[in-house]
Protein backbone atom coordinates (compact mmCIF):
# COMPACT_ATOMS: atom_id res chain seq x y z
CA UNK A 1 0.00 0.00 0.00
CA UNK A 2 1.18 3.68 -0.95
CA UNK A 3 1.65 6.14 2.11
CA UNK A 4 -1.25 7.83 0.68
CA UNK A 5 -3.73 5.05 0.87
CA UNK A 6 -1.91 4.55 4.78
CA UNK A 7 -2.54 8.18 4.88
CA UNK A 8 -6.29 8.36 4.03
CA UNK A 9 -7.47 4.81 6.32
CA UNK A 10 -5.48 5.95 9.22
CA UNK A 11 -6.70 9.47 9.38
CA UNK A 12 -10.36 7.71 8.96
CA UNK A 13 -9.21 6.16 12.34
CA UNK A 14 -8.19 8.83 13.98
CA UNK A 15 -11.73 10.72 13.35
CA UNK A 16 -13.29 7.78 14.48
CA UNK A 17 -11.35 7.71 18.32
CA UNK A 18 -12.72 11.61 18.48
CA UNK A 19 -16.12 10.45 17.39
CA UNK A 20 -16.29 7.72 20.21
CA UNK A 21 -15.58 10.32 23.16
CA UNK A 22 -15.96 13.86 21.85
CA UNK A 23 -19.41 15.81 20.20
CA UNK A 24 -17.87 18.44 17.64
CA UNK A 25 -20.64 20.84 16.54
CA UNK A 26 -20.05 19.98 12.75
CA UNK A 27 -18.52 17.47 10.55
CA UNK A 28 -15.86 19.89 9.69
CA UNK A 29 -14.65 19.93 13.27
CA UNK A 30 -14.08 16.41 13.03
CA UNK A 31 -12.24 16.55 9.34
CA UNK A 32 -10.07 19.59 11.20
CA UNK A 33 -8.99 17.98 14.54
CA UNK A 34 -8.22 14.75 13.10
CA UNK A 35 -5.78 16.68 10.38
CA UNK A 36 -4.49 18.91 13.57
CA UNK A 37 -3.67 15.52 14.92
CA UNK A 38 -1.44 14.66 12.12
CA UNK A 39 -0.23 17.64 11.48
CA UNK A 40 1.42 18.11 14.95
CA UNK A 41 3.88 15.05 14.13
CA UNK A 42 5.04 17.06 10.95
CA UNK A 43 5.45 20.75 12.60
CA UNK A 44 8.78 21.07 10.65
CA UNK A 45 7.45 20.33 7.45
CA UNK A 46 5.50 23.71 7.69
CA UNK A 47 6.15 27.82 7.96
CA UNK A 48 3.28 27.94 10.67
CA UNK A 49 1.15 26.09 12.76
CA UNK A 50 -2.31 26.93 13.73
CA UNK A 51 -3.64 26.96 17.09
CA UNK A 52 -6.27 24.77 17.84
CA UNK A 53 -8.86 26.12 20.10
CA UNK A 54 -11.92 24.31 21.67
CA UNK A 55 -13.92 27.36 22.94
CA UNK A 56 -17.71 27.23 24.63
CA UNK A 57 -19.76 30.25 26.46
CA UNK A 58 -20.53 27.39 29.42
CA UNK A 59 -19.24 25.19 31.25
CA UNK A 60 -19.72 21.50 30.74
CA UNK A 61 -19.57 21.34 27.25
CA UNK A 62 -16.90 19.13 26.12
CA UNK A 63 -13.78 21.29 25.74
CA UNK A 64 -11.53 19.57 28.33
CA UNK A 65 -12.48 15.94 27.49
CA UNK A 66 -11.57 16.94 23.88
CA UNK A 67 -7.85 18.02 24.86
CA UNK A 68 -7.67 14.30 26.43
CA UNK A 69 -8.37 12.72 23.52
CA UNK A 70 -5.99 15.31 21.34
CA UNK A 71 -3.70 14.46 24.04
CA UNK A 72 -2.98 10.74 23.16
CA UNK A 73 -2.52 11.68 19.99
CA UNK A 74 0.14 14.12 19.22
CA UNK A 75 3.85 13.98 20.39
CA UNK A 76 5.33 14.77 23.82
CA UNK A 77 1.74 16.20 24.57
CA UNK A 78 2.74 19.02 27.88
CA UNK A 79 -0.49 19.75 29.58
CA UNK A 80 -0.44 23.30 31.00
CA UNK A 81 -2.57 25.15 32.86
CA UNK A 82 -1.94 28.46 34.81
CA UNK A 83 1.80 28.03 33.16
CA UNK A 84 3.87 31.11 33.16
CA UNK A 85 5.33 32.10 29.43
CA UNK A 86 8.93 31.52 31.15
CA UNK A 87 7.73 27.97 31.99
CA UNK A 88 6.46 27.63 28.08
CA UNK A 89 9.21 28.98 26.38
CA UNK A 90 11.83 26.74 28.15
CA UNK A 91 10.35 23.57 27.30
CA UNK A 92 10.03 24.57 23.71
CA UNK A 93 13.80 25.21 23.93
CA UNK A 94 14.15 21.86 25.59
CA UNK A 95 16.80 19.90 23.42
CA UNK A 96 14.92 16.63 24.08
CA UNK A 97 12.47 17.53 22.07
CA UNK A 98 9.20 19.94 21.04
CA UNK A 99 6.22 19.34 23.20
CA UNK A 100 2.89 19.87 22.04
CA UNK A 101 1.41 22.31 24.45
CA UNK A 102 -2.12 21.42 25.84
CA UNK A 103 -3.53 24.66 27.46
CA UNK A 104 -6.81 23.68 29.04
CA UNK A 105 -8.76 26.90 30.99
CA UNK A 106 -7.31 29.32 28.90
CA UNK A 107 -10.15 31.74 30.16
CA UNK A 108 -8.50 31.92 33.15
CA UNK A 109 -5.44 33.44 31.24
CA UNK A 110 -6.93 35.89 29.05
CA UNK A 111 -10.31 36.18 30.55
CA UNK A 112 -12.02 39.68 31.60
CA UNK A 113 -10.86 39.24 35.20
CA UNK A 114 -7.40 37.89 34.32
CA UNK A 115 -5.46 40.72 34.30
CA UNK A 116 -2.59 41.67 31.80
CA UNK A 117 -1.02 38.66 30.00
CA UNK A 118 1.09 40.14 26.88
CA UNK A 119 3.92 38.32 27.78
CA UNK A 120 2.01 34.60 27.06
CA UNK A 121 0.43 36.36 24.68
CA UNK A 122 3.19 37.10 22.70
CA UNK A 123 4.61 33.46 23.41
CA UNK A 124 1.40 31.94 21.52
CA UNK A 125 1.30 34.45 18.77
CA UNK A 126 5.50 33.99 18.38
CA UNK A 127 5.21 30.34 18.20
CA UNK A 128 2.36 30.50 15.44
CA UNK A 129 5.73 30.55 12.79
CA UNK A 130 8.66 28.64 12.19
CA UNK A 131 10.61 31.69 12.94
CA UNK A 132 9.24 32.64 16.00
CA UNK A 133 11.53 33.21 18.79
CA UNK A 134 11.04 34.94 22.24
CA UNK A 135 13.93 37.30 23.63
CA UNK A 136 15.16 36.74 27.16
CA UNK A 137 18.11 38.40 29.23
CA UNK A 138 20.30 35.43 30.68
CA UNK A 139 22.56 35.94 33.45
CA UNK A 140 22.87 38.23 36.85
CA UNK A 141 23.50 41.86 37.47
CA UNK A 142 25.58 43.78 34.94
CA UNK A 143 26.48 40.08 33.14
CA UNK A 144 23.31 39.52 31.20
CA UNK A 145 22.74 39.09 27.54
CA UNK A 146 19.99 38.36 25.59
CA UNK A 147 19.38 34.69 23.90
CA UNK A 148 16.46 34.12 21.61
CA UNK A 149 14.31 30.97 23.03
CA UNK A 150 12.42 29.53 19.92
CA UNK A 151 8.96 29.40 20.48
CA UNK A 152 7.56 27.48 17.33
CA UNK A 153 5.51 24.59 18.58
CA UNK A 154 1.71 23.37 17.94
CA UNK A 155 -0.85 24.55 20.61
CA UNK A 156 -3.82 23.65 21.72
CA UNK A 157 -6.21 25.04 23.97
CA UNK A 158 -9.81 25.32 25.71
CA UNK A 159 -11.54 27.52 27.72
CA UNK A 160 -14.74 29.90 28.22
CA UNK A 161 -15.57 32.94 26.29
CA UNK A 162 -13.00 34.03 23.46
CA UNK A 163 -9.52 34.58 23.06
CA UNK A 164 -7.35 37.78 22.15
CA UNK A 165 -7.95 38.54 17.92
CA UNK A 166 -4.30 38.21 17.73
CA UNK A 167 -4.35 34.39 18.61
CA UNK A 168 -7.74 33.86 17.47
CA UNK A 169 -6.92 34.89 13.77
CA UNK A 170 -4.02 32.16 14.08
CA UNK A 171 -6.47 29.57 15.44
CA UNK A 172 -9.00 26.79 14.03
CA UNK A 173 -12.02 27.51 16.33
CA UNK A 174 -14.34 24.91 17.52
CA UNK A 175 -17.32 26.34 19.30
CA UNK A 176 -18.46 23.90 21.95
CA UNK A 177 -21.71 22.74 22.81
CA UNK A 178 -23.23 20.92 25.98
CA UNK A 179 -24.41 17.81 24.78
CA UNK A 180 -28.03 17.59 23.75
CA UNK A 181 -30.16 14.37 25.70
CA UNK A 182 -30.21 12.39 22.32
CA UNK A 183 -26.35 12.74 21.78
CA UNK A 184 -24.45 10.03 23.18
CA UNK A 185 -20.32 8.88 23.91
CA UNK A 186 -18.61 6.52 25.31
CA UNK A 187 -17.15 7.09 28.29
CA UNK A 188 -13.51 7.81 28.65
CA UNK A 189 -11.19 5.31 30.89
CA UNK A 190 -7.83 6.65 30.62
CA UNK A 191 -6.04 3.42 32.02
CA UNK A 192 -8.05 1.80 28.69
CA UNK A 193 -8.39 4.10 26.48
CA UNK A 194 -5.04 6.10 26.70
CA UNK A 195 -2.97 3.04 25.46
CA UNK A 196 -5.85 3.09 22.09
CA UNK A 197 -5.02 6.60 21.24
CA UNK A 198 -1.15 5.65 21.88
CA UNK A 199 -0.99 2.86 19.19
CA UNK A 200 -2.52 5.93 16.79
CA UNK A 201 -0.27 8.24 17.88
CA UNK A 202 2.44 5.63 16.96
CA UNK A 203 1.11 5.40 13.93
CA UNK A 204 0.74 8.22 12.79
CA UNK A 205 4.44 9.28 14.01
CA UNK A 206 4.70 6.34 11.38
CA UNK A 207 2.83 7.68 8.61
CA UNK A 208 4.71 11.37 8.70
CA UNK A 209 7.75 9.68 8.23
CA UNK A 210 6.31 8.38 4.79
CA UNK A 211 4.40 11.54 3.97
CA UNK A 212 7.03 14.20 4.86
CA UNK A 213 8.49 13.98 1.18
CA UNK A 214 4.96 14.59 -0.08
CA UNK A 215 4.15 17.47 2.72
CA UNK A 216 7.63 19.28 2.59
CA UNK A 217 7.11 22.62 0.32
CA UNK A 218 3.72 21.77 -0.62
CA UNK A 219 1.85 24.64 -2.00
CA UNK A 220 -2.09 23.08 -1.51
CA UNK A 221 -4.66 24.73 -3.76
CA UNK A 222 -7.07 26.67 -1.20
CA UNK A 223 -10.69 26.68 -1.95
CA UNK A 224 -11.64 30.05 -3.51
CA UNK A 225 -12.07 32.83 -0.65
CA UNK A 226 -9.41 31.99 1.86
CA UNK A 227 -6.64 33.99 1.56
CA UNK A 228 -4.50 36.07 3.58
CA UNK A 229 -4.59 35.04 7.52
CA UNK A 230 -7.38 32.33 6.96
CA UNK A 231 -4.79 30.68 4.22
CA UNK A 232 -1.94 30.30 6.49
CA UNK A 233 -3.80 28.54 9.40
CA UNK A 234 -5.35 26.26 6.66
CA UNK A 235 -2.54 25.46 4.66
CA UNK A 236 -1.01 22.77 6.90
CA UNK A 237 -3.83 20.95 7.07
CA UNK A 238 -4.53 20.77 3.43
CA UNK A 239 -1.10 19.78 2.91
CA UNK A 240 -1.58 16.84 5.17
CA UNK A 241 -5.18 15.94 3.21
CA UNK A 242 -3.51 15.55 0.13
CA UNK A 243 -0.66 13.53 1.24
CA UNK A 244 -3.51 11.26 3.23
CA UNK A 245 -5.64 10.88 -0.31
CA UNK A 246 -8.93 9.54 -0.67
CA UNK A 247 -11.65 11.79 -0.23
CA UNK A 248 -9.60 13.42 2.18
CA UNK A 249 -8.48 16.55 0.04
CA UNK A 250 -12.52 16.78 -0.91
CA UNK A 251 -13.08 17.20 3.49
CA UNK A 252 -10.75 19.24 4.24
CA UNK A 253 -11.77 21.70 1.83
CA UNK A 254 -14.96 21.38 2.59
CA UNK A 255 -14.18 21.78 6.30
CA UNK A 256 -12.23 24.78 5.75
CA UNK A 257 -14.73 26.57 4.38
CA UNK A 258 -17.37 26.08 6.55
CA UNK A 259 -14.89 26.33 9.38
CA UNK A 260 -13.73 29.65 7.89
CA UNK A 261 -16.70 31.21 7.02
CA UNK A 262 -18.49 30.55 10.77
CA UNK A 263 -14.86 32.48 12.21
CA UNK A 264 -15.52 35.70 10.25
CA UNK A 265 -19.35 35.41 11.37
CA UNK A 266 -18.87 35.01 14.75
CA UNK A 267 -15.22 37.33 14.14
CA UNK A 268 -16.96 41.44 15.33
CA UNK A 269 -13.04 42.33 15.42
CA UNK A 270 -12.30 45.43 17.02
CA UNK A 271 -14.68 47.41 18.72
CA UNK A 272 -13.57 50.02 15.82
CA UNK A 273 -14.73 47.81 13.03
CA UNK A 274 -17.47 47.01 15.09
CA UNK A 275 -18.67 50.94 14.80
CA UNK A 276 -17.92 51.43 11.10
CA UNK A 277 -19.97 47.89 10.08
CA UNK A 278 -22.78 48.91 12.94
CA UNK A 279 -23.02 52.84 10.68
CA UNK A 280 -22.95 51.30 7.53
CA UNK A 281 -25.56 48.58 8.14
CA UNK A 282 -27.53 50.19 10.71
CA UNK A 283 -27.48 54.15 11.05
CA UNK A 284 -26.44 55.67 7.49
CA UNK A 285 -28.30 53.20 5.35
CA UNK A 286 -30.02 54.91 2.65
CA UNK A 287 -28.53 58.42 4.19
CA UNK A 288 -25.20 60.41 2.55
CA UNK A 289 -24.78 62.75 6.04
CA UNK A 290 -26.75 62.29 9.71
CA UNK A 291 -26.20 64.90 12.41
CA UNK A 292 -24.03 62.80 15.66
CA UNK A 293 -26.79 63.55 17.92
CA UNK A 294 -29.12 61.10 15.45
CA UNK A 295 -25.90 58.63 15.23
CA UNK A 296 -25.61 58.32 18.97
CA UNK A 297 -29.54 57.71 19.22
CA UNK A 298 -29.30 54.57 16.98
CA UNK A 299 -26.06 53.27 18.06
CA UNK A 300 -27.70 53.00 21.70
CA UNK A 301 -30.87 51.99 20.37
CA UNK A 302 -29.10 48.96 18.17
CA UNK A 303 -30.48 45.21 19.65
CA UNK A 304 -27.17 42.98 20.34
CA UNK A 305 -24.88 45.68 20.01
CA UNK A 306 -22.40 47.07 22.92
CA UNK A 307 -23.50 50.95 22.64
CA UNK A 308 -25.98 51.49 25.06
CA UNK A 309 -23.47 49.82 27.68
CA UNK A 310 -20.05 50.57 27.25
CA UNK A 311 -17.94 50.38 30.11
CA UNK A 312 -21.50 51.25 32.03
CA UNK A 313 -22.56 54.15 30.44
CA UNK A 314 -23.97 55.32 26.63
CA UNK A 315 -21.57 55.87 23.71
CA UNK A 316 -21.54 59.49 23.45
CA UNK A 317 -19.99 61.78 21.14
CA UNK A 318 -16.46 62.06 22.51
CA UNK A 319 -15.96 58.55 22.10
CA UNK A 320 -17.48 58.39 18.82
CA UNK A 321 -15.28 61.37 17.38
CA UNK A 322 -11.92 59.77 19.04
CA UNK A 323 -12.54 55.97 17.50
CA UNK A 324 -13.74 57.38 14.16
CA UNK A 325 -10.73 60.12 13.68
CA UNK A 326 -8.71 56.46 14.16
CA UNK A 327 -9.53 56.19 10.75
CA UNK A 328 -9.00 57.78 7.66
CA UNK A 329 -10.96 59.20 4.98
CA UNK A 330 -10.31 58.58 0.73
CA UNK A 331 -7.92 61.92 0.93
CA UNK A 332 -6.09 60.21 4.25
CA UNK A 333 -7.18 62.71 7.07
CA UNK A 334 -8.87 61.60 9.79
CA UNK A 335 -12.58 60.67 9.70
CA UNK A 336 -13.86 64.01 11.44
CA UNK A 337 -17.52 65.64 12.26
CA UNK A 338 -18.73 68.31 10.15
CA UNK A 339 -21.00 70.85 9.34
CA UNK A 340 -24.45 69.63 8.25
CA UNK A 341 -27.47 71.77 7.17
CA UNK A 342 -30.73 71.30 8.47
CA UNK A 343 -33.87 73.32 8.96
CA UNK A 344 -33.15 76.51 10.38
CA UNK A 345 -29.84 75.56 12.42
CA UNK A 346 -26.68 74.08 11.42
CA UNK A 347 -25.80 70.71 13.66
CA UNK A 348 -22.14 68.52 13.73
CA UNK A 349 -22.06 65.31 11.81
CA UNK A 350 -20.63 62.54 9.64
CA UNK A 351 -21.06 62.12 5.96
CA UNK A 352 -21.09 59.11 4.29
CA UNK A 353 -18.51 60.37 2.15
CA UNK A 354 -15.97 60.13 4.68
CA UNK A 355 -16.26 56.59 5.87
CA UNK A 356 -16.62 54.85 2.62
CA UNK A 357 -12.97 54.38 2.25
CA UNK A 358 -12.70 52.83 6.05
CA UNK A 359 -15.76 50.99 4.85
CA UNK A 360 -14.35 49.13 1.89
CA UNK A 361 -11.38 48.54 4.05
CA UNK A 362 -12.32 47.74 7.36
CA UNK A 363 -15.54 46.00 6.97
CA UNK A 364 -16.90 42.60 5.98
CA UNK A 365 -19.03 41.95 2.94
CA UNK A 366 -22.49 44.36 3.43
CA UNK A 367 -25.16 42.23 4.06
CA UNK A 368 -26.98 40.93 0.97
CA UNK A 369 -30.21 42.71 2.01
CA UNK A 370 -29.59 45.84 3.46
CA UNK A 371 -32.49 47.31 5.33
CA UNK A 372 -34.14 50.51 4.72
CA UNK A 373 -33.50 53.53 6.11
CA UNK A 374 -36.19 54.24 8.81
CA UNK A 375 -39.17 56.25 8.18
CA UNK A 376 -38.99 60.29 8.21
CA UNK A 377 -35.27 59.68 8.43
CA UNK A 378 -34.34 61.57 5.10
CA UNK A 379 -32.31 64.12 4.66
CA UNK A 380 -33.24 67.49 5.30
CA UNK A 381 -30.44 69.16 3.88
Amino acid sequence: MTPTMDGAALLNEVEAFHRRFNVFPTEAAYVAVALWDAHAHLLDCFDSTPRLAFLSPEPGSGKSRSLEIVETLVPQPMTAVNASAAALFRSVSNPNGRPTILFDEIDTIFGPKAGDNEELRGFLNAGHRRTGVTYRCIGDGGNQTVQAFPSYCAVAVAGLGSLPDTIMTRSIVIRMRRRARNERVEAFRARVHEAEGHKLRDRLAQWAEHARGFVMGAWPDMPDGVTDRPADVWEPLLAIADAAGGDWPDRARTACVTLVTASKTNDKGSLGVRLLTDLRDHVMVGIDRLPTVAILDRLNALDDAPWADLHGKPFDNRRLSKMLAEYMTADNEPIASRNIKTAGSVLKGYYAADLRDAWARYCPPPPESPLLPLPGTENTA
